[in-house]
């Protein structure tokens, strides 16, 4: 059996450092916990008349739907799919546009649909709940009191703080494929659904914080845990999901729990731990575009988390 490693970082490429934009916090089953937000509440009862029209209809999405998430909402990033690449470089999005640019989106097919936008409700709910801005309210509620001193939110600003990778994605123009530098990005269009910028240690301790009852009571946590099957087009055939968490199995047995967090830009990240409490996140900078890529990060966590014996 192979004894536990202690803290362990690796970087190949072109740069020492990555800064990837991961989930950000949700304190919203805090504020559950606290008995400001009732997860089994509607999201009209809190934002009356925000989603509403096109067949979505605010009255029938709970709480806990959005970060299931089985709320039956898009994803506002295909509203934004055909845009213009240096448009949305620069451009300044507000919650309230992202959600107005949802509803003229067909529901998707899938029951289960992983949608950014569930999180921009969320930020929404934060906010109504504590009279703060959603930024000042996770920051205040977890990333002063964890030290993720690498961890921000940067507003309107396109350039990462500190030694960081360069990031890049491929488009479409003219019918050909394009390679961009998405490194200068305003991220407004992540909302409290992404916008963070982080790095992989700040990652791991934020996971670590949450899965082991530093965050939620253990009732809440518990809650945050239950699952329901994904999509297996977006997790894999035997990936679930709870109240902002992902599980997939380990080779070695039991599942990895954590989440999976991308850009437009490029980054992309998996940040899990194990049941034995062993964590890993792996970052690339570019995200993956293909099913073997995909997989091959997902090797590379199980790796990572199920060490062959000695």
């Amino acid at each position: 059996m192979c004894a536990r490693a202690g803290p362990w970082t690796s970087a190949t490429g072109s740069a020492s450092a990555a800064s990837p934009r991961p989930s950000p916090p949700r304190p919203s089953c805090q504020l559950a916990d606290e008995g400001r937000l009732s997860l089994d509440a509607s999201v009209e009862h809190y934002l009356p008349g925000l989603v509403q029209g096109n067949g979505y209809d605010g009255t029938k999405i709970t709480v806990r739907q959005l970060l299931q998430p089985t709320s039956g909402l898009p994803d506002h990033g295909e509203a934004l799919a055909t845009a213009g690449v240096e448009w949305l470089r620069h451009h300044h999005f507000t919650p309230q546009d992202l959600v107005r640019r949802v509803l003229r989106l067909p529901p998707p097919a899938h029951p289960w649909h992983y949608s950014t936008t569930n999180y921009i409700l969320a930020g929404l709910l934060i906010e109504k709940a504590t009279g703060r801005p959603a930024e000042a309210e996770i920051s205040r509620r977890i990333i002063k009191p964890l030290d993720l001193h690498d961890t921000y939110w940067p507003g309107d600003a396109e350039r990462i703080r500190g030694p960081h990778s360069r990031s890049y994605f491929t488009t479409e123009e003219s019918g050909k494929a394009v390679r961009v530098d998405g490194t200068e990005w305003n991220t407004t269009a992540g909302g409290t659904g992404g916008a963070l910028v982080s790095t992989p240690h700040d990652v791991n301790t934020f996971f670590a914080a949450l899965l082991d009852g530093r965050l939620l009571s253990p009732a809440r946590l518990a809650e945050m845990r239950t699952t329901v099957a994904g999509d297996p087009e977006r997790l894999g055939p035997d990936g679930r999901y709870g109240l902002g968490l992902i599980t997939e199995p380990l080779s070695c047995g039991g599942v990895w729990t954590g989440h999976t967090g991308s850009t437009r830009a490029g980054h992309h990240g998996i940040g899990a731990v194990a049941p034995d409490g062993r964590q890993v996140t792996v970052v690339v900078n570019e995200t993956p575009t293909t099913d073997t890529a995909a997989a091959t990060l997902l090797a590379a966590v199980d790796t990572a988390l199920c060490p062959p014996a000695r």
